[in-house]
């Protein structure tokens, strides 16, 4: 059974800036911006990879919109991270005026 994974509106997301931002997309698609000090780690890569990330801290997972976050974030969980996933990824991030780098 998969946990279920809370999914934050951008301005949840910018508000805990204890967590990790976890940018799952592809590296050609971090050229429309990302969240400034974001993690990069796409989702194919995050299985070799996760052992990259601080268990220490929440990470909340971000993609262009919302479902390999979604993926991602189960995948976290399922390995003992404490997990959330932004809500619509950066398509509303975007439409709701947040900066990007």
């Amino acid at each position: 059974m998969n946990p279920r994974i809370p999914q934050l509106t951008p301005a949840e997301a910018a508000d805990r800036t204890e967590a990790v931002l976890l940018d799952v997309r592809e590296a050609s698609e971090l050229a429309e911006g990302r969240i400034a000090g974001s993690t990069h780690i796409p989702l194919g890569q995050l299985p070799a990879r996760a052992v990259e990330l601080d268990r220490s801290r929440p990470v909340i997972t971000v993609c262009r919109s919302g479902g390999r976050s979604s993926q991602a974030a189960h995948f976290l969980a399922g390995h003992g991270y404490d997990v959330a996933s932004l809500n619509g990824g950066m398509t509303r991030w975007v439409a709701e005026g947040r900066p990007t780098v």
